[in-house]
């Protein structure tokens, strides 16, 4: 990620939080997707999707391999996807805890 910004760390945390205030403040499916539409690039949401996707398919207990198989992304990042979902921050097993309710 290219480091460009001027700001403080407090600053960056500050954008931070406002931009995850901000997707709190939306309530529809259509709202989120205009918003991450408008935000991201078509490949920036593509990537999310299909990491979204593997999240899924990792928690149901396919292989690297058939998950692959399924969805054409690439081992390299299943793999990031698992150690993010086994060590990361905990943002991808709290979301499939709610989806799944």
């Amino acid at each position: 990620m290219k480091d460009h910004r001027i700001l403080t760390q407090r600053q960056e945390r500050a954008a931070e939080d406002e931009l995850f205030e901000a997707l709190q403040g939306l309530g529809s499916v259509s709202e989120y997707r205009a918003f991450f539409q408008d935000l991201c690039t078509p490949a920036e949401l593509q990537a999310m999707k299909d990491r979204w996707a593997v999240v899924e398919l990792l928690a149901e207990g396919l292989t690297y391999r058939a998950i692959h198989d399924q969805t054409g992304v690439s081992v390299t990042t299943i793999g990031r996807v698992a150690r993010c979902l086994s060590d990361g921050a905990g943002g991808y097993r709290a979301a499939l805890e709610r989806f799944k309710k």
